[in-house]
């Protein structure tokens, strides 16, 4: 799978542990850098290549994964999910059909994040699920603002 990732400059180590996992897990990976103080630059940069279909997933990393988030929920067909547990990694694929994951390096450990990391990447979203009606309907409200 090719994965995009990025991250602030204060997420840099924890960015360069997840890229070293992703490679353990056979994953293709562009780094999409870290230089730039402005976390939502880098996370809406991800995101487009996300939201395109350039890249099948994406990461992005900051200080507690929050404003990344946000920053990269804008773009459309960019689906993040800020995941702080295990559980949370695997309802985002399973559940939520996120593309992407958010993670803060102030607030997870290496050892969590790649945890998190290979839970959610082990994890796809499967059509016909009871969760169909409550993500398109999300994709139904991105759509209508798309339109305007």
């Amino acid at each position: 799978m090719k994965v995009a990732i990025g991250c602030d400059p204060n997420a840099s180590a924890l960015k360069m542990d997840i890229i070293e996992e992703l490679k353990i897990l056979g994953h293709e990976v562009v780094d999409f850098g870290s230089e730039d103080a402005i976390y939502a630059n880098v996370a809406i940069e991800v995101a487009e290549a996300v939201g395109n279909g350039e890249y099948q997933r994406g990461i992005v990393i900051c200080g507690t994964g929050i404003g990344v988030s946000l920053a990269a929920n804008k773009v459309p067909k960019a689906y993040c999910a800020l995941v702080t547990n295990a559980y949370q990694a695997e309802r985002a694929a399973l559940s939520n059909n996120a593309n992407m994951i958010a993670l803060g390096s102030q607030v997870t450990g290496d050892k969590l994040a790649r945890l998190l990391v290979r839970t959610w990447m082990a994890h796809e979203y499967t059509p016909n699920s009871r969760s169909d009606s409550k993500i398109e309907r999300i994709y139904d409200y991105v759509s209508k603002q798309a339109e305007l």
